[in-house]
């Protein structure tokens, strides 16, 4: 009897995956970072020859992993900066895989997973100013933690971040905004989790979409099982924010990003919307990333600064 197992194809299959180079990523210095519920992350690391750089925490959008965000990570090192990654609950290197733990929503990555990726990155960069840089459904989380936990981080920028409250789309799409959100919502809701279509293409925690389509309708951030208003929360917070916006975006346009702003009454923002005389080539929710240099030049120097250097940024 034969003791190979396995078809050639297979058997080349397996030998071209256990010779193939490991990507520039899984490479990155790393660390794991564990929650209650035996939930981990894993924290990867491009820090700056000064080891008490600024430090810059990328958060990523909802489904998308931290690797994709290298570019802008090396972007912001060639600037300077130390920047760490680390992927949302649920998606990425975050283990257990979205399927194999307990539903979660807002509530779980404010209160839980940030404080602890945070409190980890300060002490891996223990001299260093730390940042909060986040996409999407990253700056959301990041402004909230921001705003529930005063003084934990020195500033926040988020791009492509705006509010989802079907309001704050222009008038044309109202009717599109509350039929796709809610309809995500009540998926969710009898499912139990978000399993990728309309608007967000991959799985998500039901709780997360319950979070997000109830926001959409009210306007107000409330966690399901929090205890904190985040509404006043938001209007009291004194951190910095430079909040950016894509013209191109129509997953979070211009009037969605000035309505969550809005909200950011006793805060310092800086507003960089992004043009087409803008030097910023891709204003895509997602294409930006491309332009990474140029965002990561600006963004660097309002890090360090506060002041938004319009230096070649207008036509």
């Amino acid at each position: 009897m034969s003791t190979t197992s396995g078809t050639p194809a297979d058997q080349s299959a397996e030998n071209a995956a256990s010779t193939r180079r490991p990507s520039a990523y899984s490479l990155l210095e790393s660390f794991p970072v564990e929650v209650p519920g035996g939930i981990t992350f894993t924290v990867r690391l491009v820090p700056a020859a000064d080891p008490s750089a600024p430090v810059v925490l990328v958060l990523p959008a909802m489904v998308m992993k931290a690797k994709h965000y290298l570019h802008l990570a090396k972007s912001l090192n060639a600037q300077g900066m130390s920047v760490a990654l680390c992927d949302l609950r649920g998606q990425g290197e975050c283990t257990p895989a979205l399927q194999d733990q307990p539903n979660f929503g807002y509530r779980e990555m404010i209160e839980i997973d940030l404080p602890a990726v945070t409190a980890a990155v300060r002490e891996r960069f223990p001299n260093s100013e730390l940042h909060l840089f986040g996409h999407s459904l990253g700056g959301q989380l990041s402004l909230l933690y921001a705003a529930g936990e005063p003084g934990a981080v020195d500033s926040v920028t988020v791009i492509g971040t705006g509010t989802v409250y079907w309001r704050a789309f222009g008038i044309r799409r109202w009717f599109e905004a509350l039929r796709d959100i809610q309809w995500i919502g009540l998926v969710a809701r009898v499912k139990g989790h978000w399993p990728g279509g309309v608007l967000i293409p991959g799985a998500m925690a039901g709780r997360v979409m319950v979070d997000w389509s109830r926001h959409s309708l009210t306007s107000h951030y409330r966690p399901a099982g929090t205890s904190r208003n985040y509404d006043r929360l938001l209007a009291e917070m004194t951190t910095r924010v430079l909040a950016i916006s894509l013209a191109d975006d129509r997953l979070g346009p211009k009037s969605n990003v000035d309505f969550l702003e809005s909200k950011l009454t006793a805060a310092p923002v800086t507003r960089w919307h992004i043009d087409a005389d803008s030097p910023v080539i891709h204003r895509d929710h997602f294409e930006w990333i491309k332009d990474s240099p140029v965002i990561a030049r600006v963004a660097s120097e309002w890090v360090r600064t506060g002041v938004l250097d319009r230096t070649g940024l207008d036509g």
